[in-house]
């Protein structure tokens, strides 16, 4: 299926209750697969599969941008460091790329970058051509170097994108890496890559693995990635491992003016380049490449998981900028998925954190591509019905758009004439309470709440979660042995753990004396926990797991609100739809009715306040803090953007005056500070006036950015 056709059946076949639980599924998904990737170099899918789940997340947040989970993966990159290694803090995020899985894929993301630009677009065969670079995409492990002097001095993981592990020494191992830069170069650089692992050395590897009684690595990323995250740096120097350089992280001074010019002076100080990296300027162009590669992926020495594509000016890159985790500039072209056959054995249903009843299908175990495959999503009971899925069926399942792949379709010649249609529950599976599914909607929620085990256990893995709350060592399974044992059943509980545990009253026993725990454990759970005792305002917000509250809007809760008594009074005063506090909630860009909705109701909820005064006896919220910038013009100001402009376009103009401290909002209040009025504007121009809120036309916007 194509993109457009694929969009086309996003847009057509969900309603928007199946798009919110099917994005809250693919968000819990992609955070553990995240896990076992980047932290534990153990991945059960393969990197295609993996992009391309986030492929199919980022097509229903396109398609249902007011109904993003809080657990969204686009706002998100990699996962946290391990303990084992010191953490490195990038002075440039190292974020990940956006996907392109089709053709369609390729000329949609030409289209955003010229419209964005204000190039002309419409028609690919006659739109503007603009530079790209397009190079294989190396499956390895990214990596950052840092050169003082020209004098190697610190390399890092990816990490989170935020901040990375030190393997200074491992990466000094590595022959491809200089140890000092050759020529003319900044007095401090950083230069990234990817490691990697030819499949010749991959091979000859395993093969002393296991003359030697050792386990075989699965893949040569595997083999790389675990290769230099040794602890001691003279196992990693005995692996054969290598570096492709392809892009600039800090420098002190400009080097280059474009990406192509950038490869070849890295190049001259002693970096090995990549040499299928090739320049074009029409997507037609890269999608032939990309055909090429993949047609001789199998011929190079090294794995591929795709190829990507980057806008070869950096002063235009400059003004793309970037969106959630992501580069506007640049965007990966993944290779095809694989499909397989196998039988449908049952249907097992899941309950979410927030209530959304998810069935899965439970398969006969097939390898498909190199992984075992148990399970398959099923969406929700339409996706069933539609596609007549019954236990006993043979399905053909793929993994793509999933890391539990999908049900492409079901076999009916091969059908058992004993088969059943299935029939969907009413009733959660958990806590036996009533599974409500409203007249026109598609999904059921359990509705018992947070008497319901799973959905209370659910949030409180949210709330400790990465993303959240950060608590060291109270993941995942901990939290459920505690809820289990009835040690932790709400967020306040987390913070009065050890006082309980110090008084002896914890039932049955103390902590220490648990399996798996003992005295120095116990005292850096605790420690872990009482370093989360301040929480800043947007955190919290997260932590606390309201429905379409993605960490995106949590910031731009904490930023418009200030501080959480604020925030708390003025959702209160919301309730009434016609208060000015509803008003000027709405009118914030980004907050669509439905969200407006949850938020609104989750502050009225008398269980959810409990809940939070209790929290807030054991946590100080911080407020929110701006971060300090140069003060600009527009600093503070709230800004709203109307009709067609022709210097930049909407999108563009938007990004300029976020970045200049300005707040975009979606429509015009008694609040709003200036209304930019572009060509055929409507009613929010005639509204402004009314208001007497300052309207600028484009030259004057464009003077007042100072552009």
């Amino acid at each position: 299926m194509s993109k457009k056709s694929s969009k086309k059946a996003v847009e057509v076949e969900l309603t928007p209750l199946e798009a919110k639980a099917e994005m809250e599924r693919l968000g819990e998904l992609i955070a553990h697969h995240d896990k076992l990737y980047h932290q534990k170099d153990a991945p059960e899918i393969s990197d295609g599969d993996y992009d391309a789940l986030r492929q199919s997340f980022k097509k229903l947040a396109e398609a249902f941008p007011h109904l993003v989970p809080a657990q969204n993966p686009e706002k998100t990159v990699g996962a946290a460091p391990l303990s084992g290694f010191n953490k490195v803090k990038h002075r440039v995020p190292m974020l990940s790329l956006g996907n392109a899985f089709g053709d369609d894929d390729v000329e949609d993301f030409i289209k955003r970058v010229l419209r964005f630009l204000n190039l002309k677009h419409d028609n690919m065969a006659t739109s503007d051509p603009i530079e790209c670079v397009a190079e294989p995409k190396i499956d390895g492990l990214s990596a950052s170097l840092f050169y003082e002097n020209g004098v190697f001095t610190q390399g890092a993981t990816r990490g989170d994108g935020e901040t990375g592990e030190d393997i200074t020494q491992n990466l000094s191992t590595i022959k491809d890496i200089p140890k000092k830069l050759s020529g003319k170069f900044p007095a401090t650089v950083e230069i990234r890559g990817e490691v990697y692992m030819e499949r010749g050395d991959f091979l000859k590897m395993n093969e002393k693995q296991i003359a030697e009684g050792k386990p075989a690595f699965a893949n040569p990323r595997n083999a790389a990635a675990g290769s230099l995250r040794q602890l001691d740096p003279s196992i990693t120097a005995v692996r054969p491992l290598k570096f492709f350089a392809y892009a600039l992280g800090y420098s002190d001074s400009r080097v280059a003016n474009t990406q192509m010019e950038l490869l070849k002076r890295i190049e001259g100080w002693g970096f090995t380049i990549n040499n299928e990296v090739k320049l074009y300027e029409h997507s037609d162009e890269l999608i032939d490449y990309h055909q090429r590669i993949e047609a001789k992926r199998s011929t190079l020495p090294y794995d591929l998981d795709g190829v990507v594509y980057k806008i070869n000016d950096f002063d235009l890159q400059e003004r793309l900028g970037f969106v959630s985790r992501s580069p506007r500039w640049a965007i990966a072209h993944k290779f095809s998925a694989e499909e397989a056959e196998t039988t449908l054995n049952d249907i097992i249903i899941q309950v979410g954190r927030t209530g959304a009843l998810t069935p899965v299908a439970e398969l006969e175990p097939v390898n498909v591509g190199g992984v075992m495959v148990s399970r398959a999503t099923l969406h929700n009971e339409d996706e069933i019905q539609r596609k007549d899925i019954r236990v006993g069926d043979r399905v053909i399942i793929r993994r793509a758009g999933d890391v539990i792949p999908q049900i492409v379709s079901v076999k009916l010649d091969a059908r058992p004439k004993t088969g059943k249609a299935y029939v969907f529950p009413d009733t959660c599976p958990v806590c036996q309470s009533p599974a409500i599914r409203p007249e026109g909607e598609a999904v059921r929620r359990c509705t018992g709440g947070f008497t319901c085990e799973a959905q209370a256990i659910e949030r409180l893995i949210h709330f400790a979660s990465r993303d959240a709350l950060d608590i060291e060592g109270l993941g995942e399974q901990s939290l459920r042995d505690f809820w289990d044992e009835k040690l932790i059943k709400t967020p306040a509980d987390i913070f009065t753990l050890e006082a309980r545990d110090k008084d002896k009253a914890l039932e049955k026993r103390p902590l220490e004396e648990r399996e798996g725990w003992g005295a120095k454990s116990v005292q850096k759970l605790f420690d872990a926990i009482n370093a989360k005792r301040s929480i800043p305002l947007d955190r919290f917000i997260f932590a606390l797991g309201i429905r379409q509250i993605g960490e995106t809007t949590a910031k731009l809760l904490a930023r418009n609100y200030g501080s959480w008594k604020n925030l708390n009074a003025q959702m209160r005063e919301a309730e009434n739809h016609e208060s000015t506090a509803y008003r000027d909630f709405t009118a914030l860009d980004g907050i669509g009715k439905a969200m407006a909705d949850d938020l609104i109701g989750f502050f009225a909820d008398a269980h959810n306040q409990k809940v939070i005064s209790d929290l807030l006896t054991e946590v100080t919220v911080e407020d929110f803090v701006r971060v300090a910038s140069a003060e600009t013009a527009l600093t503070g100001k709230t800004i709203v953007f109307t009709g067609t402009l022709h210097g930049m376009g909407r999108n563009e103009a938007k990004a300029k005056a976020e970045k200049l401290g300005a707040h975009v909002a979606g429509s015009v209040s008694s609040k709003t500070d200036y209304v930019v009025v572009g060509a055929d504007a409507g009613s929010k121009a005639d509204k402004a006036r009314a208001l007497g809120v300052t309207v600028l036309d484009e030259a004057a916007w464009l003077k007042l950015a100072g552009l």
